[in-house]
C-alpha cells in the first residue's frame, strides 16, 4: 500500500507539470520565466517549496534531532533575514526583469544599474553552474535516503528514479511545469508534516508528557547550544545573527529568486510576499517539531543517520497508506527543488555562458536534461551530509551574488571589476571560514556577504538616471525605492 500511494502522488505531480505544456509557448522567455505571468499565490508557494527542499525533511530534522530546541534559532533568524531582504531587494529585481529584458538571474544582476557587466556574468554563470549542480545533486540524494529510510532501497535506486521525474517535465515544460508542480508538492509538504508531528505527540500521551520526555534529555531544551564560539551574549547573538545572514542568503539563490522574476507584475509582490511568508512559518515549525519528536522515538539513530529521522518514524508511527504520504512529501520537496536548480543551471548556460545565441527551444530542453544527468552522476556517488552538501552550496551563491545586489538596491554603482573583486572575496571569505571549521558557531554567510558588502558601499558611487541604461529606472526613480517594497 505505500508503495501504491507514493507512485499515485508522483504520478499527479508528473501529470501536473506536463499538463502545463498546454500553455507552452515557443521563446526563451516563455521556457525560463512563464513569460512573467505567474500570479502572487503561485509565485509565493513554488518559491516557499523551492526553498524547503529535501533539506528540510531530510537536513534540517536531522539537525534538529542532534540539537534540540536550539535549532528554532535556524526557523527565527532564517526567515528573519529573508523578509528583511525582501522589503528592498524582490520588487526591485522584478522591475529590473522587464526593463532589461533578461532571462537568466545572473543576467539581471549584471544589468541592475544600467551597466552591462559582460565578464562578471559569465563568471557568475561557472559559479551558479558548479554550485547550483552540487545542490541539486544534493536533492537527488535526498529522495534516494528518503527512499532508503521507508522502502528498504538503495540510495542510488531513489537517486535515478528522482531524476527521472524531473527529467519528465522539467525538461519539457520549463519553468511553468516546475512552478505549477511545486504548488501541488507545497501541499502534500505541509500535509506530510502536519500529520506525522500530531500523531507523535499523540503518541506519547500528549503535549505534557512529551514536554516531560524532552526535558529528561540533558541540554535538549537549552535554547542556545552549549558549544559556541564565544561565552555570553556574544556568542548567542553571532549565533543568531548568523543564521539571520541564512536567510537573508535567500536573494544570491538563483532558483528561488527566479519565481519572483518571473512574477506577473512588480505591484504584485506585497502579495506573494504573504503567501510565501506564512507558509514557510508554518512549515518550518512543523518541521522543527517533527525533528524534536524524533529524537522520542529514535534515541539510538544518531549513532547511525540522523538525517534518516523523518521517513524511519513515519514507518514506525504511521499505517502504510500514510507513509506513503510521507514518502510522497519529501520527494515532493527534493523534485521542487532540484527541477529548479536544473532549470537555473540551463539558464545560465544558454543565457550567460553561450552569450545568448542559444534561442531554439530543443536546444534549452537538452541543456535541462544534460544539467539533470550530471546532477544525477555526482548524486551516485556523493556521499556527504544533504545539510552539509546544501549549506555550503546556499553559502556560496549567497556570497557570490548578494553583496553586488544588496550594494545596487540601495542605489549603488560599482565598476565590472569591483563587481568582480567583491564576488570573488565573498565566495573565498565563505570557503576559507567552511575550511577553519568555524560554520558551527557562526554561519559563513555572515562575513561572505558582510565584510563585501561594507567595502562595496565604501567605494561605490550614487546611481543617478543619467547613469542608467534606457529602460532601467535609476533605484530612487522606482516604487520599490520610494515605498521600501
Amino acid at each position: 500500500m505505500t508503495m501504491i500511494v507514493f507512485l499515485l502522488c508522483l504520478a499527479a505531480f508528473v501529470a501536473i507539470g506536463l499538463a502545463s505544456v498546454r500553455k507552452a509557448q515557443a521563446s526563451k522567455k516563455d521556457y525560463y520565466l512563464a513569460s512573467s505571468s505567474v500570479h502572487p499565490a503561485m509565485a509565493g508557494l513554488s518559491a516557499v517549496a523551492t526553498n524547503n527542499s529535501g533539506y528540510m525533511f531530510i537536513g534540517v530534522i536531522g539537525f534538529t534531532y542532534a540539537t534540540g530546541l536550539a535549532a528554532i534559532w535556524l526557523m527565527i533568524g532564517w526567515i528573519l533575514g529573508d523578509f528583511l531582504a525582501s522589503l528592498f531587494i524582490h520588487r526591485r529585481l522584478r522591475e529590473v526583469t522587464e526593463a532589461s529584458g533578461q532571462v537568466s538571474f545572473a543576467a539581471v544582476v549584471a544589468k541592475w544599474s544600467g551597466q552591462d557587466f559582460g565578464l562578471w556574468r559569465k563568471i557568475a554563470a561557472v559559479i551558479a553552474v558548479l554550485f547550483l549542480g552540487a545542490y541539486a545533486a544534493a536533492q537527488i540524494a535526498a529522495g534516494g535516503k528518503a527512499l532508503q529510510g521507508v522502502l528498504g532501497w538503495t540510495p542510488q535506486t531513489g537517486a535515478i528514479i528522482s531524476a527521472a521525474l524531473i527529467l519528465a517535465y522539467s525538461a519539457v515544460g520549463g519553468i511553468r511545469a516546475s512552478i505549477w508542480t511545486d504548488a501541488a508538492q507545497s501541499l502534500v509538504m505541509v500535509f506530510a508534516m502536519t500529520l506525522l508531528l500530531v500523531v507523535a505527540v499523540t503518541g506519547r500521551g500528549g503535549l505534557d508528557a512529551t514536554y516531560g520526555e524532552m526535558a529528561a534529555i540533558p541540554g535538549f531544551l537549552n535554547l542556545f547550544p552549549d558549544d559556541l564560539l564565544f561565552p555570553g551574549f556574544l556568542g548567542m547573538a553571532l549565533f543568531v545573527v548568523g543564521w539571520m545572514f541564512a536567510g537573508l542568503s535567500v536573494i544570491g539563490q538563483p532558483h528561488v529568486m527566479v519565481r519572483f522574476m518571473a512574477l506577473n507584475a512588480p505591484q504584485d509582490m506585497a502579495a506573494a510576499r504573504g503567501w510565501y511568508y506564512g507558509y514557510f512559518t508554518l512549515f518550518y515549525a512543523l518541521a522543527t517539531g517533527v525533528g524534536m519528536m524524533s529524537r522520542l522515538y529514535l534515541p539510538d539513530l544518531g549513532a547511525l543517520d540522523p538525517e534518516l529521522a523523518l521517513p524511519t518514524m513515519a514507518v514506525e508511527l504511521l499505517p502504510a497508506a500514510l507513509v506513503g504520504v510521507i514518502l510522497a512529501g519529501i520527494f515532493a520537496a527534493t523534485m521542487s527543488t532540484a527541477d529548479s536548480l536544473v532549470l537555473a543551471c540551463s539558464a545560465a548556460i544558454t543565457s550567460d555562458l553561450a552569450g545568448g545565441r542559444i534561442q531554439k527551444p530543443w536546444i534549452m530542453k537538452a541543456v535541462t536534461a544534460g544539467v539533470t544527468l550530471l546532477a544525477l552522476m555526482f548524486a551516485l556517488g556523493e556521499s556527504r551530509s544533504v545539510f552539509s552538501l546544501v549549506i555550503l552550496a546556499w553559502s556560496t551563491l549567497a556570497c557570490a551574488f548578494g553583496p553586488l545586489m544588496i550594494v545596487q538596491a540601495l542605489g549603488r554603482r560599482l565598476t565590472q571589476p569591483a563587481a568582480i573583486a567583491l564576488m570573488l572575496g565573498g565566495v573565498g571569505l565563505a570557503l576559507g571560514w567552511r575550511m577553519m571549521g568555524w560554520q558551527d558557531q557562526v554561519y559563513e554567510g555572515l562575513p561572505g556577504i558582510l565584510i563585501p558588502t561594507l567595502i562595496g558601499l565604501a567605494i561605490s558611487r550614487k546611481a543617478t538616471a543619467a547613469t542608467a541604461a534606457p529602460g532601467i529606472p535609476a533605484p530612487a526613480e522606482t516604487p520599490a525605492a520610494k515605498a521600501g517594497a
